[in-house]
Formats: C-alpha cells, sequence, structure tokens
C-alpha cells in the first residue's frame, strides 16, 4: 500500500484508472466529474489533498478536447486545494502529432515541391524589392515611383516655363517643389477665381496654403473599390499552428509538476516542458507478445509501415534478432486526398515469412491495412500488426475487418471495450501494471530506468 498519496481518475478511462489503483493498494479518490448544461466542464474534489502527492489519470482518446480542458481544470483544483505536488498521467498525450514545426512535406521550404508556388508561371521571385546594396555591386535601379521618379519630374520642370507649369494637373504638382510655395494674394485670388463646385465639377487643381497641391482626380479615383484591391504576395511556407508549445504551456501554467505519458508520437514533445517529463514505453510489451504469443517469431520479419518509424522498429527487431523491412513510399503525397494514391514499396523480404508491422499508433488504420496488402501481395504468409495506442477512430475497425491483417494487437491506452466488440482480430495488452509501477516509483523517488531496459 502506498501512503499519502491520491489518484484521481479522469472520465476518459475509468477501467485503466481502477487497475492502477489496485495496483497501488489504493482507492480513487472521490471526485466529481459532470458537464453543466451549457457544456461546461465541472470538477469538485470531494475529499482533502492538502500536502499530498496527486496523480491525474487522463488519456488522450475520444472526446479530447473535453478531455484536455477536464484535466486542466482537475489539475488547478488540485493546487487550489494546497497538494504538495500534482502528476498528470497522460497514457495517450493529446495533440502528440502536432508539434512546432514548419508545414513542409518535401524537405526545405523553398525545394520545388508539387504546389501552386512553385510552379513556373507563379508570379513572385524570393529575391527582396529593391535590392539590398552591396560594395560590389552596382546601385539597384529602386523603385519606379521613388525618389528617382522625382528628380526626373523636377528636372523636366525646371527647363519648362512657369506658364506651362499651371497648365496640368501634373506640372502644378512639381512646380511647387520648384517654385517654392504660393503666397497668400495668389491663394485668395485663386480661391476668389474659382468656386469649390467648379473645381469639383471640372477636376481643376488648387493650390493649399501650405504650398502642396491637390488632385481631385487622384482623390476620386482612390475611392474605387476596383483600385484599391489588396494582392497579397505568398510567403515563404505556411506553419501549423503550436499546438506542441500550447498545450505544454496549458499544463504547467495550470499546476502540473510532472507528466507521465507513454510513445510519445514526436519526442521532441518533451523540450516544450519546463517541468519533468517521464516518456514509458510499450516495446517491453510488445517484445514480450512476440515472443510468446508468435510461433517461430525468430523467422518472422520485423517490417515498418513508413520511415518514420523505423527506428521503432528496428530496436525491437535488434533486441531480438530478427530481420528488418520497410515499407517505403515512392512518391510521398503532399496533400491527404493523394495519399491513397501513393505508390507503397516493400524494401526486405518478406515471402513464406510473417510480417509483424510495428507502429506508436493507428488513427483510421489506413497505413498499417495498405501495408498489409501489400505485405500479403509479396509472398507474406501472415501479417499481425502491433501497436501501442489504437485510437481506431471513423472507420477503422471496418477498414481493418476487410483488410488482409489476420491480428491487430493495441494496448489500452484508450478504452477498448467497443472495438473489441466490433472487432475479433483485436488483441488488448494492459498497460495499467506498467503506469502503477511508474507512480510507485515516482512517489518514493526510486529510479524508473528498469521500465526502459527491453533487454
Amino acid at each position: 500500500m502506498v501512503r499519502n498519496i491520491v489518484v484521481l481518475g479522469g472520465s476518459s478511462h475509468p477501467q485503466l484508472t481502477h487497475t492502477i489503483c489496485n495496483h497501488l493498494g489504493v482507492a480513487p479518490a472521490n471526485v466529481l466529474l459532470d458537464k453543466f448544461s451549457v457544456g461546461e466542464t465541472r470538477v469538485e474534489i470531494k475529499e482533502s489533498v492538502r500536502g499530498k502527492d496527486v496523480y491525474i489519470i487522463q488519456s488522450g482518446g475520444g472526446k479530447v478536447n473535453d478531455n484536455l480542458m477536464e484535466l486542466l481544470i482537475t489539475i488547478s483544483a488540485c493546487k487550489t486545494a494546497s497538494a504538495r505536488q500534482v502528476t498528470a498521467v497522460l497514457p495517450l498525450f493529446p495533440y502528440s502529432r502536432q508539434s512546432d514545426i514548419p508545414y513542409n512535406k518535401t524537405g526545405a521550404p523553398l525545394s520545388k515541391a508539387s504546389n501552386c508556388y512553385n510552379k513556373p508561371d507563379f508570379p513572385y521571385v524570393l529575391d527582396s524589392l529593391p535590392q539590398t546594396p552591396h560594395p560590389d555591386h552596382a546601385q539597384s535601379p529602386g523603385l519606379t515611383n521613388g525618389i528617382d521618379g522625382l528628380h526626373k519630374g523636377l528636372s523636366k520642370i525646371q527647363l519648362d516655363e512657369s506658364s506651362s507649369a499651371s497648365s496640368s494637373p501634373q506640372n502644378a504638382r512639381f512646380a511647387s517643389y520648384v517654385n517654392g510655395p504660393h503666397n497668400r494674394n495668389d491663394t485668395i485670388d485663386s480661391g476668389k477665381s474659382t468656386t469649390g463646385f467648379d473645381r469639383q465639377k471640372n477636376g481643376s487643381t488648387s493650390s493649399l496654403g501650405n504650398g502642396t497641391a491637390r488632385d481631385e482626380n487622384i482623390v476620386t479615383k482612390s475611392n474605387n473599390p476596383k483600385s484599391i484591391v489588396f494582392q497579397p504576395q505568398p510567403g515563404y511556407k505556411q506553419w501549423v499552428a503550436e499546438a506542441g508549445t500550447l498545450v505544454a504551456d496549458l499544463l504547467t501554467c495550470a499546476g502540473a509538476d510532472h507528466i507521465i505519458t507513454m510513445d510519445l508520437h514526436d519526442a521532441q514533445y518533451q523540450g516544450f516542458f519546463d517541468i519533468p517529463v517521464d516518456n514509458l514505453y510499450g516495446r517491453p510489451l510488445l517484445k514480450k507478445y512476440i515472443q510468446y504469443q508468435i510461433p517461430d517469431f525468430q523467422q518472422a520479419v520485423i517490417v515498418s509501415p513508413d520511415a518514420g518509424g523505423a527506428k521503432r522498429a528496428t530496436a525491437i527487431a535488434d533486441g531480438l534478432g530478427m530481420p528488418f523491412a520497410l515499407i517505403h513510399k515512392e512518391r510521398r503525397p503532399t496533400k491527404i486526398s493523394d495519399r491513397q494514391n501513393a505508390t507503397m514499396m516493400l524494401v526486405g523480404e518478406v515471402r513464406n515469412r510473417t510480417a509483424i508491422l510495428i507502429d506508436d499508433l493507428a488513427d483510421t488504420s489506413n497505413t498499417i491495412t495498405r501495408a498489409a496488402k501489400l505485405l500479403k501481395k509479396e509472398g507474406a504468409t501472415k501479417v499481425y500488426a502491433l501497436l501501442t495506442h489504437g485510437i481506431l477512430s471513423g472507420d477503422a475497425i471496418d477498414r481493418i475487418n476487410a483488410s488482409a491483417l489476420d491480428k491487430v494487437v493495441v494496448t489500452n491506452s484508450v478504452p477498448q471495450d467497443e472495438h473489441k466488440s466490433r472487432c475479433s482480430k483485436l488483441e488488448v495488452l494492459e498497460v495499467g501494471t506498467i503506469f502503477a509501477e511508474a507512480i510507485r516509483r515516482v512517489h518514493y523517488g526510486e529510479s524508473i530506468s528498469v521500465l526502459f531496459q527491453y533487454d
């Protein structure tokens, strides 16, 4: 039994909360989680947490935004109630796939990607206008309507007669610079000679008292909406929303002192926090399943469904002494609609062998089902898919049932009861004991490096 500890369970995964509490030998804390009729989250802690270590268990599956807001309010309630330390236990970290990276799928931001901005006929350049002067280069011509145009206009006015300067609005404007401001008598006389109605009707120009001239035609033209349409120039690249830093700041500002999660989709997410983050791994569970549940696993092949998960899959393959294969997309899709048409290519040999797909999560299951189809086409006898987080949203279950997958193994980092009732190929592994042991070791100040060992 662990003393001086309080375990609060969110509404996202009650079954996992009970498993962790049974392993720790403590009862779940009495907390009220409800919603008002308007949809706002209501959290009320029914017992004292003063001076205790509080662990809040909330997964990122299901209604992600509601679960995240409920977690933030619960953390703030515990800190307000004078809890000594608040640890957020997130088996599936929300928004883990939206880290702070530029929205670019083909490489460098200025590379020639198949988008509308890099077509040859697209009217933009990446050079600055006007160009930056350089000691070894000639001076740039500058803007057409800048100071050079004014100098040319002044030179032309100096060659003309003063009488011809006042004959046109354009010359009158430059005459004000050359001849200086008009005297007061000229201004009064010009005001007497022509009324304001006549000036507006005839489009003439009247001199102002400060020596400048006003062109009524230009003012009328500027009021035309078609003449002031803004044409923005496309930038270098587009950026996704900074959801990684935002979620990290929200958890920290709410009062979280420690984060415990499992198999972050992007390892750089840990750097967004100013508090300790323990990223547990599901590899020991997956390795144990391969060793004891897959017959002749030494003859099987570990396969990564994409290049991004190659490091994760090779770690398991090297630990078990198994061969490794990789599925590579020959033409990387630039749009979401092109992913269905992307050509997949297998690097490795799987003929007459059992193929084991390794990935961290499956949302729509499109990647693993297409990979299984390719593996069966290349001669694999059986295809297993081992996933840490089985989100399986949308029509993922129907896609798995109709796919070439023989079995899909996931953990219960998110609730799997409904998924398991709809899919006979699904098998669930328990991760509650891993999180319970991590909580116990963190509470007593022990090392949790043994949970990271894969041998």
